[in-house]
């Protein structure tokens, strides 16, 4: 397969639409559980064996806001054959010096390719080059293949959030990779 990761430009339209489906289906989730007792706060994890699928649709707004990431010149995009098959969308943010990894996603025909591994390893080689400290990310509770893939790629857990989705089952789980300056 010719596959090239290159600086993802402006997204002309919406290429997801040729992507098939825009999600995951799993059968194992995490279970977020957290303890506040007085001045203590702690978090844990589990597995459970629990059906869970989620599915989205990019709108022209979306495409608007991940072009004006985009415009920062961090992001990249997997090409097959010179098409867009997957994309990697980078905010940095001065202020924590981290580089936020806003979207990562990859066309369905694709997945399971290691495709998403080479992007991960894109965005880390343009942190350093930064000097950023981490790149970080957040993804659900639910996207149980997203979390092992990113832990896989050296992702730690680093905090939660109980209350950011509308969907009450739905955790955030906030990930990092320290970088080695």
């Amino acid at each position: 397969m010719s596959l090239e990761i290159r600086k993802l430009e402006k997204l002309t339209g919406n290429p997801t639409l040729a992507w098939g489906r825009n999600g995951y289906t799993t059968d194992k989730i995490f279970v977020v559980s957290a303890i506040e007792a007085g001045s203590t706060f702690e978090f844990s994890l589990r597995e459970k064996k629990q059906s869970y699928t989620k599915t989205w649709n990019l709108s022209e707004d979306d495409i608007h806001e991940l072009n004006t990431i985009i415009s920062q010149g961090h992001s990249f995009g997997a090409y097959h054959e010179n098409e867009l098959i997957g994309w990697i969308i980078c905010d940095f943010r001065s202020w924590n010096n981290s580089l936020f990894i806003e979207s990562i996603l990859i066309s369905e025909d694709f997945r399971g390719q290691s495709i998403g591994r080479l992007l991960i390893k894109a965005v880390n080689r343009k942190a350093r080059n930064l000097q950023c400290r981490i790149v970080e990310l957040e993804t659900q509770n639910t996207n149980y293949k997203a979390i092992k893939f990113y832990q896989e790629a050296g992702f730690t857990i680093t905090g939660i959030n109980t209350k950011l989705y509308n969907d009450s089952a739905e955790t955030a789980l906030f990930m990092s990779f320290d970088l080695l300056i």
